[in-house]
Parts: C-alpha cells; structure tokens; sequence
C-alpha cells in the first residue's frame, strides 16, 4: 500500500470460502496514522460464519456487527514494503490462524485464529478481494487517493495450484467518478484510486 496514506480510512482485503459451509472469511491490512514517527499497518483477519469461537487474546465475536470472529493487530511497517495474509489450517481441525508477514524484512506476525463449526472444510479455488473506502460516504469527487498492489495468492498445500487475482473493477455509486485505474504488474495488479 505504498501509495496510501498515513491515516485511517481504506481496506485492502482478500475474501476467502470454505467449503461445507455457508459465508465466508477475509484477511487484509489497513492504513493508519503514525504512532511516535513510525508508520503502522493495521492487520485484520475475520470470519463471518455463524458459530465461529475463539479464545485468542486478539480477536472478539462479531463481524462487522454480525456473527463471526474478528481479529486484528497493529505492527509498525513501511508502506513501501509488501506484506503477505497468510491463512493456515491446523491440521486435522477447523481452526484457522492468521499471519501478517512483512516480505521486506521477513517478520511474522500472528493476527489471531478461530475455529469454524465442525464440519467446515478447506478453503474453495475461487473469490475476490477488495478496497474499501470505510469512513462513511464522501462526494465522488472527494474520495482520498489511495493505491496498493494485489499479487496472485500461493498455497502451500500439494495439489492446490496457482492462484490469480482477476482485472480489479469498479462497483457502487461512484463508477467512473473517482480516478480509478489499474495497472497489470508481475503476478498481480496494482490499483490506483481517488484524489
């Protein structure tokens, strides 16, 4: 999110299925202002799933004031850097953790896990991600700019293949109206929008 600026506001999120199961979790990051002259990146993993629990320290129920869990964690990082969601399976469970991990430097960081109703399988091939513009409505023409890079997800998991993120599009009330542009970068694409 090198293009975003150092105060709170936009979403850069990744949506994910699961199999068995009727909605959905998503990972992602946030921009936040600096604390003490450091930059901070706010990390957010959550699940939707009605009955989803956890004990972890960094997540409470609900999401977005519905049922689900919602975990979060702030660290500090460049903007300039790029930052990996990866979303791990306890195996032979349906526990789920989320980790932030700054590609630059390599630290990890846990953002929290949960546990889906029993039943629940592995996440599904295919769905989409987002950016949010979440401080209630502004004029088109006022929407702060922002810009950050999606790359194409990878699993660990044998058999999994290569995920792909798709051309990033417009939606809602502001369709045309707001800058918006898109880049094809080396396995991704990077996503320009606003004033």
């Amino acid at each position: 999110m090198a293009g975003a600026s150092h105060d709170s506001g936009y979403y850069f999120a990744e949506q994910f299925a699961f199999q068995n199961i009727k909605d959905i979790g998503y990972c992602g990051i946030q921009n936040r202002p600096n604390s003490n002259g450091k930059s901070i990146v706010h990390a957010v993993f959550s699940s939707f799933q009605n009955g989803t629990t956890t004990s972890d320290a960094n997540c409470h129920d609900g999401a977005d004031n519905g049922p689900g869990v919602s975990c979060a964690v702030e660290i500090n990082g460049d903007y300039r850097d790029t930052y990996n969601l990866a979303v791990e399976n306890i195996p032979g469970t349906t526990t789920w953790t989320g980790t932030v991990i700054n590609t630059a430097t390599g630290a990890k960081t846990r953002v929290g896990s949960w546990t889906l109703p029993s039943g629940a399988g592995g996440i599904e091939s295919s769905y989409s991600g987002f950016v949010e513009y979440y401080r209630g409505t502004q004029p088109c023409a006022k929407l702060p700019k922002t810009e950050a890079t999606f790359y194409n997800p990878v699993s660990k998991t044998p058999g999994a293949g290569k995920g792909v993120v798709g051309e990033p599009y417009e939606y809602g009330d502001c369709v045309g109206k707001v800058d918006f542009s898109t880049t094809k970068v080396s396995d991704g694409y990077e996503i320009k929008v606003g004033f």
